[in-house]
Order: structure tokens, then C-alpha cells, then sequence
């Protein structure tokens, strides 16, 4: 049994993206390069090694940053954004808990308050009929 890796499609190879480099080549190139297929992929690699330019090479460095970057940005986003969610999960829970906390402390005194005043209260007028 050979092992077979996993196949990202979201991932472009080589002579997709050279293909698209030499499409964006400067329009005063001479030299025409047929679209990029599973057969052309190592005749382009040694044609690219061979004839491109430094322009050339500058145009290929420029759309693969661009075509990473754009990529990762998606997936940076999403983690970003995951990240944000459970630290503000996190940060509501403890503030929850805190206000809750207080909340209880609160509710626990003004009810002792009233029990104390209706005590009093029942008292006074228990008083009042014992006269």
C-alpha cells in the first residue's frame, strides 16, 4: 500500500501559479508560454529557470505573496475571530459570575432589611394591642 497524501485544492501548484505569472508577464515579452497542463508543468519550470528576466521573477514574487497573503487572510480572520469569541466568552462568564455574585449579596441585605421591618413592624402593633 502506498501512502497518498491529502490533496488541498484551495492550495494552487506550481504550474498554476506559473501560469499565472507568465501571464502577467510584461507585455513586451516575446517569448509565448501554452497554458499550463500536467504535461507542460517541468517544461515551464525549466523555461522559467532559463529565459525569465528579473522582472520576470519580480512579477511571479509579487502575485504569489499576493495570492498567499489573500489566502491566509481568510484563515487569520477566522482565528482571529474564534480567539476573540472565547475571550469574550470568558471575560462575560467572570463578569457574570461577579455581578451575580453581587446581585445575591445585595438581595440577601435587602431582604434581611425587610424581614427586620416587618418584624418590627408586627411587633409595634402587637404592643399597641396589649394596651
Amino acid at each position: 500500500m502506498s501512502y497518498q497524501p491529502a490533496f488541498d485544492a484551495s492550495i494552487p501548484v506550481l504550474t498554476e501559479v506559473l501560469g499565472d505569472a507568465v501571464e502577467a508577464a510584461p507585455a513586451g515579452s516575446a517569448r509565448k508560454v501554452p497554458a499550463p497542463t500536467v504535461d507542460t508543468g517541468e517544461r515551464l519550470e525549466q523555461e522559467a529557470l532559463r529565459q525569465w528576466s528579473d522582472q520576470d521573477w519580480h512579477v511571479l514574487e509579487r502575485r504569489l505573496s499576493e495570492r498567499i497573503l489573500h489566502q491566509l487572510q481568510g484563515r487569520v480572520d477566522f482565528v482571529l475571530e474564534q480567539r476573540i469569541k472565547d475571550c469574550m466568552a470568558e471575560a462575560l462568564q467572570r463578569a457574570l459570575a461577579d455581578l451575580t455574585g453581587e446581585l445575591r449579596k445585595g438581595l440577601q441585605h435587602t431582604i434581611e432589611d425587610i424581614v427586620a421591618r416587618a418584624v418590627s413592624q408586627e411587633l409595634t402593633h402587637l404592643r399597641t394591642l396589649k394596651k
